[in-house]
């Protein structure tokens, strides 16, 4: 059965179970604790169900794990589960709050970073690479389109310290940020710095993005695999962690005034 076929296969058993139970949109997504605005996406077949939901599925409607074996044969069909949910949500969103404690974000990317940083382990083939670079680059006007989202990034300085692609790569880069940070009024960047020490952003990069109608979803993305997460009180935990760190970081002007040295010193 082909991912589009399996989705309204899986759509097609929610709509049905929900109607068999008497319950509005509303009322299944209060059951599962996830937004009305991700059940209705999955019942249009606009989003792809994750686990967990299909798990919560299985208990409200008491389904004997139906859902969660469809759900599964959906994952397999998908080479990064999610992620190709994830650039209409990042191009429609109306804020991004994102955190990147090990490289520079996508979003802010030059093409020689990168490059470098796709290019850093011998991973992929060099037309692999290039497709990626490309796909990248093709995301970031979203920083400069009309009524562009607010923006704001915060990086660990280790992001500026670190060499990738050598120092006119970087140099290139941290000058790039300086120069989008002081150019756009609806980008802010700001710097964890080294003096910081342990704090709770050292767990790993997210990004929380407002959409247009609904509630704030997260973005996380690993090795291997890349996830969007709505489920309530996993948003509110990580819009916590971010309160946490932004705590921790240098204001927008003094996170400039930082990347403008940084950049000085790769030569």
């Amino acid at each position: 059965m082909e991912l589009s076929s399996m989705l309204e296969h899986f759509a097609e058993e929610l709509r049905l179970a929900r109607a068999a139970s008497g319950m509005s949109q509303t009322a299944l997504a209060e059951a599962l604790t996830y937004s009305g605005a991700l059940v209705a996406k999955v019942e249009t077949c606009e989003r792809r169900p994750g686990l967990d939901f299909a798990r919560r599925c299985d208990a409200v409607f008491g389904a004997d794990g139906r859902f969660e074996r469809i759900q599964r044969r959906i994952s397999r069909e998908a080479v990064v589960p999610w992620f190709r949910d994830w650039p209409g949500i990042e191009a429609e969103a109306t804020a991004l709050r994102s955190f990147e404690p090990l490289c520079v974000p996508g979003l802010l990317q030059t093409e020689g970073y990168a490059r470098a940083l796709l290019s850093g382990g011998g991973l992929f083939a060099p037309d692999e690479v290039e497709q990626q670079v490309a796909t990248r680059l093709d995301r970031q006007p979203v920083l400069t389109r009309d009524r562009p989202p607010l923006l704001t990034f915060v990086v660990d300085e280790h992001v500026l310290r670190r060499r990738v692609g050598g120092p006119e790569v970087m140099r290139e880069q941290v000058r790039h940020l300086v120069k989008i940070g002081s150019a756009l009024p609806r980008v802010r960047i700001q710097v964890v710095p080294l003096s910081a020490g342990a704090y709770p952003g050292i767990n790993g990069p997210f990004v929380i993005a407002t959409p247009p109608h609904g509630e704030d979803v997260v973005y996380q993305e690993g090795q291997l695999h890349a996830q969007v997460i709505d489920r309530a009180d996993y948003v509110r935990q990580m819009v916590e962690v971010w309160e946490s760190i932004r705590g921790e970081a240098l204001s927008h002007q003094q996170s400039l005034d930082l990347m403008t040295e940084v950049a000085e010193t790769w030569t």
